[in-house]
């Protein structure tokens, strides 16, 4: 039988994995159309295909309760993409993403450290290497010095907003996957379709892009899968800080793809990064 400390980070990395592809994607389509519209496509994409999964696998529906706590991480999930992207156009990605990336990711330790009991110290010290990795992966440089303290607002909102989503899916995973993660989608469809309306942003993608556009939908789904599978295998906040190594996935792909030059803070980040995942799977 295998082990469920190994099944929890098994399928954290598979989240990671997968999310970093599905942003990978996603970030590629949003230089070719409205950033805005590509979320939006993508959180719909998720919508279908988590209902069909729900369908086919013949998942039944979990308690009027169950799909609540899906419905708010949704909102959560939907108000973090927002405030994300809107700290992501006012050009300051140097810190925006790192910072919320790192919140993400302590959100849920600070919660599994309340409820669930502080891990191994092994685990621990494997965390503090995680959390560094996702800072150097996600681009944390030295424009943390130019910061001013109103720009942590963005960050901040979007960095609880996604941690508040992985606790808001860890209440549910017990009992379903697929239905509770397809009313996530459907909430955050509807916050940011809301926000397209009345900014008057919405605009339809070239069909030549609408294939790359359901790809990131496509991974973006498997990620969230993947991390409820992990917050049902064991602790939360094993589950969050593995699945939160996708940045990771997106440079790597990046590098690989693309062609774009990784620096060195890049390269620590990823030799961090491995020696968090042996610190916490040990």
């Amino acid at each position: 039988m295998i082990p469920a400390e190994f099944l929890v980070v098994l399928f954290g990395l598979l989240a990671a994995a997968s999310w970093g592809a599905g942003d990978f994607s996603g970030g590629f389509a949003s230089k070719k159309a409205n950033v805005f519209s590509v979320v939006l496509i993508v959180q719909t994409v998720g919508v279908f295909l988590l209902a069909a999964s729900a369908y086919l696998m013949g998942e039944q529906v979990p308690s009027s309760i169950g799909m609540i706590w899906g419905a708010v991480a949704g909102i959560f999930i939907g108000i973090a993409l927002l405030a994300l992207y809107h700290g992501l156009s006012q050009g300051k990605m140097g810190f925006i993403a790192p910072i919320s990336a790192v919140v993400a990711a302590s959100v849920p330790v600070f919660y599994g450290a309340f409820y669930e009991g502080l891990p191994a110290m092994y685990q621990m010290a494997g965390f503090m290497f995680a959390l560094a990795a996702v800072w150097l992966i996600a681009g944390g440089n030295n424009d943390i010095g130019k910061m001013q303290l109103n720009d942590l607002r963005l960050p901040l909102i979007a960095g609880i907003g996604f941690g508040m989503f992985f606790i808001c899916i860890d209440h549910v995973s017990e009992s379903a996957v697929f239905w509770p993660l397809a009313a996530a989608r459907a909430a955050a469809v509807a916050m940011i379709l809301a926000f397209i309306v009345f900014k008057g942003s919405l605009s339809t993608p070239s069909k030549k892009i609408l294939p790359v556009i359901i790809l990131a939908g496509i991974f973006d789904t498997g990620g969230n899968t993947f991390f409820a599978l992990a917050s049902q295998a064991g602790r939360l906040d094993i589950a969050s800080i593995t699945s939160s190594l996708y940045p990771a996935g997106t440079v790597l792909l990046a590098w690989f793809i693309l062609k774009e030059k990784m620096s060195l803070r890049q390269w620590i980040g990823v030799l961090l990064a491995l020696i968090a995942i042996i610190l916490i799977s040990s």
